[in-house]
């Protein structure tokens, strides 16, 4: 009798969930920053409205954290790498519950 192998995608959900919902906002905040460089506040290109209505809450999160001698428009790479640093302590913490997919799986 062979033990089943665990299912990729449905044994490991919480983990995906964490880890992608991590990963689009600290990419999302990356590129929010990126655009900033280039166009107003205000712009009206679509790709930026959406960049910064995706991330305007975990900007605000992050903001009412940070020191004030932060620049606002530094915030959201602020975010970024708070959001990858949840994301890799997200990953120890799954991986330390055995909820981490093997290479073998």
């Amino acid at each position: 009798m062979t033990a089943a192998k665990p299912d990729f995608f449905w044994d490991f959900l919480p983990f995906w969930i964490v880890a992608y919902t991590l990963a689009a906002i600290g990419w999302t905040c990356v590129g929010r920053f990126m655009l900033s460089g280039f166009l107003p506040p205000d712009s009206p290109n679509y790709i930026y409205r959406w960049f910064v209505r995706l991330t305007a809450w975990p900007v605000r999160f992050v903001g009412f954290f940070t020191p004030a001698f932060v620049l606002p428009s530094m915030l959201p790479l602020v975010t970024a790498f708070w959001a990858f640093l949840l994301r890799y302590v997200a990953y120890a913490a799954f991986a330390r519950l055995g909820m981490v997919p093997g290479l073998g799986t």
